[in-house]
């Protein structure tokens, strides 16, 4: 009878052994700054305002800042956040994708060039950008006085306190995000695949579809989200650049710590919010989870 030998799986390293360990001891004392860190700057903020937002005037249980936070004029002002995010988020992505994909097509020397242009205006304060909106999209402004001059019917147009203008002015402070990250993907993307495609018979619509797109379709999501999400949590350019019913969940939660000393409900706000982007993410990761495994389907 034959005899089998199996091998015993290792047993695992106790917790005193691996302290015993030198190269463990060091990595330890290495991550603890940053352990630190996360947990004072971000843990401790993140779960206080949560234990806020679960707290009444006398510091009992409630949802009630919840429940204020989805009926009336919050939830009024959570969907036009959304809406207002959404468009700007899909703004971005067109105006950056067809920026970045001019730039890549660029020689190295002339596409820093157009890259510094790009990013050099971002340095300046989202403050000073957006009060040089205002004054070329007001009444008076280039953008009016441009089109008046060119006889344009039903010039000069409302450019400013409306949708119209939060939408322009938050698309311009996200395009350098979207542009940088679409530049670096794009410039990724081996050209030959586009070629070996044409040259076996491929037109320009079906090589963009089935090659080029779904290789920069990762970045496309990654900057897509990112315009969300900061578009989300944005306060300046909505606040001078929007009316009042244009008011975005930032400037709810100002006026309500500010004017209203209601720090409860903008805690519930402020979860809302985290919660959101939260989603967002997972619903990204959802998104090229299945386009990964479709490509791997696809190339087996």
């Amino acid at each position: 009878m034959a005899a089998t030998l199996t091998a015993k799986a290792p047993a695992p390293a106790r917790p005193r052994k691996l302290l015993a360990s030198r190269k463990t001891r060091v990595g330890i004392l290495y991550a603890l700054p940053v352990v630190v860190y996360l947990l004072v700057l971000f843990v401790y903020p993140i779960f206080s305002t949560l234990l806020l937002s679960l707290q009444d005037a006398n510091g009992s249980f409630t949802l009630h800042w919840y429940a204020d936070a989805l009926t009336g004029v919050n939830l009024s002002v959570l969907i036009t956040t959304l809406r207002i995010s959404a468009e700007t988020a899909v703004l971005s992505l067109v105006f950056g994708f067809l920026l970045a994909q001019a730039i890549t097509r660029l020689k190295p020397i002339l596409a820093g060039l157009a890259m510094l242009v790009v990013v050099v205006p971002h340095f300046i304060s989202a403050l000073v950008r957006t009060y040089g909106w205002i004054i070329m999209l007001g009444d008076k402004g280039l953008v009016n006085e441009t089109l008046t001059a060119m006889s344009v019917p039903g010039a000069p147009f409302q450019l400013l306190y409306n949708e119209l203008g939060v939408v322009i002015g938050t698309t311009s402070m996200m395009l350098p995000y979207t542009v940088l990250l679409l530049y670096g993907v794009m410039r990724g993307v081996d050209r030959r695949l586009m070629a070996a495609a044409a040259s076996m018979g491929a037109g320009r619509v079906t090589i963009f579809r089935r090659v080029y797109l779904p290789l920069v379709a990762p970045g496309l999501a990654s900057a897509g989200l990112l315009s969300f999400i900061l578009s989300l949590g944005y306060y300046i350019t909505p606040a001078l650049m929007g009316g009042p019913n244009q008011t975005m969940i930032a400037t709810l939660i100002n006026q309500q710590v500010t004017k209203e000393n209601q720090w409860n409900g903008a805690a519930a706000q402020g979860v809302i919010l985290l919660l959101l982007t939260l989603a967002g993410l997972l619903l990204v990761k959802v998104v090229t989870s299945l386009g990964a495994s479709r490509k791997k389907r696809s190339a087996a």
